[in-house]
């Protein structure tokens, strides 16, 4: 396992790594805000393709992501469709709307499509799981954007003084907390269902890119 942190470079850094340690499959693992009105927070997303807006499609590895999303049906939904991966995050929910309509993505975000590169380029199969957070409906508070660090930890100073400086902000952090517990709960429901990793194999060499 690798922490990236935040954002593409760190997230290929990352894939990289483990790729050196002996990694033969790679995942994209944890939080993106939501596209698609009709995701709830906590929602599990097995996207079937990563995208950009540059005009990037990766295609996940179909048997691996079914084999996982079978497991996981059994105890809570799981969503599919599209997951767009931005450089900068999609905080606003007029831009999320502007982006659900250009894209057709059901969420956002920032490091997917570069594990999907990563894993392309050593011919690994990849999937992505994501859980939603921040809905379609929600703002995603600036605050918390300027708090976190490159570890993609969040930094308590900065955070305090970021309200201080935008206490418009700490309401919609309020609203973000139950939010950011109930997809910590679905990744443990994920977790719970069987370690991903071993619903990879046997992977069949099509299924790997289909």
């Amino acid at each position: 396992m690798a922490v990236s942190g935040i954002g593409g470079s760190a997230a290929a850094c990352g894939a990289r790594a483990l790729i050196d340690a002996g990694a033969t499959a790679l995942i994209s693992w944890g939080m993106a805000g939501g596209l698609d009105p009709a995701l709830a927070c906590g929602t599990i997303l097995l996207p079937s393709e990563v995208i950009s807006r540059e005009g990037t499609a990766v295609m996940t590895a179909r048997y691996w992501r079914e084999r996982l999303s079978a497991a996981v049906a059994a105890h809570r939904p799981v969503a599919g469709g599209k997951l767009l991966t931005s450089p900068q995050a999609i905080g606003a929910i007029a831009d999320k709307a502007a982006a659900f309509r250009e894209t057709g993505a059901a969420a956002v975000d920032m490091e997917s499509v570069a594990v999907a590169e990563v894993a392309g380029s050593h011919a690994l199969p990849f999937i992505a799981v994501r859980v939603i957070v921040d809905t379609a409906a929600d703002t995603l508070p600036r605050a918390v954007l300027a708090a976190a660090h490159s570890a993609g930890r969040l930094q308590i100073g900065r955070l305090i003084a970021s309200l201080a400086l935008a206490p418009g902000d700490l309401a919609a952090l309020i609203r973000l907390l139950p939010r950011y517990r109930a997809a910590r709960r679905s990744l443990g429901t994920v977790a719970r269902a069987g370690s991903p990793a071993r619903h990879a194999f046997p992977i069949v060499p099509d299924a790997a890119n289909s």
